[in-house]
């Protein structure tokens, strides 16, 4: 058996999902462990429920087995004689990593972020992200409208989702900082202007006020856009299904975004992202094919 940790926002969850079929395609006996990392008030919610997805849950007694942590006396006292045989493996990095296929057993950890792991299973990949209709159960009428709108306006206009992440990124500048800048930011809306002068850009943000107030300063009445607010950590799905089914992307070094983009369904899109992605280590295998990259400075890369 394995099982694969599940750790972060609704992004990194759906890496690790298709890492989880990815390992079913293999015969293999996979759970999802949700609970080691979503235990506290402050934990992020588990949000693959607004897919319609199950999927088979790790026991605490699954997880001690493969990572020989049971507190019984016998288990504990041969710890104490031969060391611990834990067969927990963590992604070596933050690119494909072969090994996270081939150990089995294993007690998987890692956010597994590269198209690498699911490249043949794309189309089952795609099917299992297609939103539940329960992603409107239980909004508020302004909410549940300010959404149903802006979806109407994406379907009839060329559009263009821009995600703009600050909020968590800017309490951590040494890894985030200096990525996304205005100046890549400027760039990105440049080309897609050039493209397709007709464009209607889609703003999503967790720091939406800021956007504003950027645009206003930097376009005045001179860009087409929009700018969604009114969602948080809680409704983030709602931002995801609205880029989902927008025709062009600009995205964050994020995997929030990356996945708005991927589930688009638009042949020909253009997907612009930066081309750093972390400041601390080298992404590699997180860009796809058809990746446009543009550096913090906003030139082409």
């Amino acid at each position: 058996m394995d099982i694969i940790r599940m750790t972060g926002g609704l992004g990194n969850q759906m890496f690790q999902y298709a890492l989880f079929l990815k390992l079913k395609s293999l015969g293999r006996e996979v759970k999802m462990d949700d609970r080691t990392q979503y235990g506290s008030a402050s934990s992020r919610p588990v949000m693959l429920w607004c897919f319609g997805l199950t999927y088979p849950k790790a026991t605490e007694e699954d997880i001690a087995a493969l990572t020989d942590g049971s507190m019984k006396f016998s288990h504990r006292v041969k710890r104490k004689l031969f060391g611990r045989k834990s067969l927990e493996y963590e992604e070596q990095d933050c690119n494909f990593d072969e090994q996270a296929l081939l150990r089995d057993p294993a007690y998987l950890t890692g956010y597994f972020q590269s198209e690498k792991y699911f490249q043949e299973i794309r189309e089952q990949v795609r099917k299992a992200f297609c939103f539940s209709d329960r992603i409107w159960e239980g909004l508020p009428k302004d909410l549940l409208e300010k959404v149903k709108g802006c979806q109407e306006k994406i379907g009839h206009s060329l559009a263009v989702s821009v995600h703009v992440r600050r909020g968590d990124y800017l309490e951590n500048e040494e890894a985030y900082g200096q990525i996304c800048t205005q100046d890549y930011y400027r760039k990105a809306v440049s080309l897609i202007r050039e493209w397709y002068p007709q464009a209607v850009f889609f703003f999503f943000s967790n720091d939406p006020k800021w956007v504003r107030t950027w645009l206003r300063e930097e376009y005045g009445q001179g860009l087409c856009y929009e700018v969604m607010d009114g969602t948080d950590e809680s409704t983030g799905y709602l931002d995801l299904f609205l880029m989902s089914r927008c025709q062009h992307h600009i995205i964050a070094n994020s995997s929030f975004s990356w996945w708005g983009a991927w589930l688009a369904k638009e042949e020909g899109k253009k997907v612009i992202a930066p081309s750093k992605w972390h400041n601390k280590q080298i992404y590699k295998d997180i860009y796809t094919r058809e990746m446009i990259r543009i550096s913090p400075n906003g030139e082409l890369v």
